[in-house]
């Protein structure tokens, strides 16, 4: 796909991961964010990162990514919001910190796995607290989910051991429901869809629509209920 579809694809979405309003709430209240240094690793757009900076003015706030047009993004909604929030073009598996607190959501393939993640944001965040969300089998895998997913996405049980044996202390678990992953998937796709149905003509159109109906066919039909998203507040 051609820059301006790509900048367009998430532009319906508040942030990449299947995430209410009220759980997100609920999320930063338990990272107990007051002054200090919080990092974003995998931030994305960083719309978290921005509502964490709202609620506690003197945090030093950073987010990492290598995706230019949401690095773009976010620092266009910082402006916008005017908060001071850093966003670095880095790799996530390489920003060295230190930090007090740490955000790395739906970001585990960047370090190379979760257990790598873990392992890495321990030394990221030495001492403090880490909001990280990750995938795992709600229920067994049918084979397509597996070729989708990959062999080492694991349960939420063998979530919780990879973080307590990366040194951490789970101090708050919580997992995407079903309309908050109805939600995320509709609305990852609305952009583009909205862009077919205005431009049904467009030379492109054809991509795009095969694009659409491969993604909705694979969530519906192949992890609809059977990928989960878990959301572990981490202490140390």
């Amino acid at each position: 796909m051609d820059d301006e579809l790509n900048a367009l694809r998430r532009s319906r979405m508040r942030w990449n991961t299947p995430l209410s309003e009220t759980h997100a709430s609920l999320l930063l209240d338990r990272m107990a964010l007051a002054g200090g240094h919080l990092a974003d690793l995998g931030c994305g757009w960083g719309e978290l990162l921005l509502r964490a900076a709202e609620r506690a003015p003197g945090l030093r706030a950073t987010g990492v990514d290598t995706d230019r047009v949401s690095l773009e993004r976010g620092r266009a909604a910082a402006r916008e919001r005017d908060l001071a929030v850093e966003f670095a073009e880095a790799d996530a598996a390489t920003w060295d910190g230190p930090a007090d607190r740490a955000f790395c959501i739906g970001a585990a393939h960047a370090f190379g796995s979760t257990k790598a993640a873990l392992a890495r944001l321990a030394t990221v965040v030495p001492a403090g607290r880490v909001l990280y969300g990750d995938g795992f089998w709600a229920s067994p895998p049918n084979p397509a989910a597996l070729e989708i997913f990959g062999p080492d996405t694991l349960t939420l049980p063998e979530l919780l051991d990879a973080a307590a044996a990366a040194g951490w202390r789970v101090l708050h678990v919580s997992t995407a429901d079903q309309l908050e992953w109805d939600d995320f998937e509709s609305t990852s796709k609305l952009a583009w869809q909205e862009w077919l149905l205005a431009n049904p003509a467009d030379p492109r159109a054809g991509e795009v629509r095969a694009w659409l109906d491969e993604r909705q066919r694979q969530y519906v039909q192949d992890y609809r209920g059977v990928l989960g998203l878990a959301y572990l507040v981490l202490g140390r």
